[in-house]
C-alpha cells in the first residue's frame, strides 16, 4: 500500500473531525459540562452533533454492506460481541467520569492545544501521562488484546 493511501485518509479524516469540533462548539468544555448538566442549564447542542453523527454512521453502514472491501484497507476492521468484556466497560465508565469533569476527550483536547493551549494543557499531559502508564504496566489495549485471543 503506497505512503499516500495508507496516511492521506486519516489525515483528511482528521482534519474533517477537527474542523466539525470547532464548528459544532464542542472544544468548548463548558458546552459539554452544559449537556452533561441535566439537572441544570441543559445545553442540548451536543444532541444534535452526536444525532448527526449517527445519520452519517448509518448511510456508512449501508455502503459498506454494499462493498466487497474497503478503499484504504485490506480489509474491513468491525466490532463483535467477543469484544464486550470488563476492560472496556471499566474503561468506557473512566472515560465518561474524566469527560464529565474535564468536559474534554482525546479529539477536542488535542484540537484545543491549537486554539488555547494553557487551558489544555493539563488535559493533555494527564492523559498522555496514562497512555505512557499504560505502555508502562505492559497492558494492551482492549483492540489488541481481542485480537490477539
Amino acid at each position: 500500500m503506497s505512503f499516500a493511501k495508507k496516511l492521506l485518509p486519516p489525515l483528511i479524516s482528521g482534519i474533517l473531525f477537527g474542523a466539525g469540533l470547532t464548528l459544532s462548539g464542542m472544544t468548548d468544555p463548558a458546552r459539554v459540562r452544559g449537556f452533561l448538566d441535566l439537572f441544570g442549564a441543559w445545553d442540548p447542542t451536543l444532541a444534535f452533533v452526536m444525532g448527526g453523527a449517527v445519520l452519517v454512521m448509518a448511510v456508512a453502514w449501508r455502503i459498506r454492506n454494499r462493498m466487497g472491501t474497503p478503499i484504504f484497507a485490506e480489509r474491513f476492521s468491525l466490532p463483535d460481541r467477543k469484544d464486550l468484556d470488563g476492560r472496556l466497560i471499566f474503561g468506557s465508565i473512566l472515560f465518561g467520569i474524566g469527560w464529565g469533569l474535564a468536559g474534554l476527550c482525546p479529539g477536542p483536547a488535542v484540537e484545543s492545544l491549537a486554539l488555547s493551549p494553557l487551558d489544555v494543557l493539563p488535559f493533555v499531559v494527564a492523559m498522555v501521562a496514562g497512555m505512557a502508564a499504560q505502555q508502562t504496566l505492559g497492558l494492551k489495549p482492549w483492540r489488541q488484546q481481542a485480537v490477539a485471543e
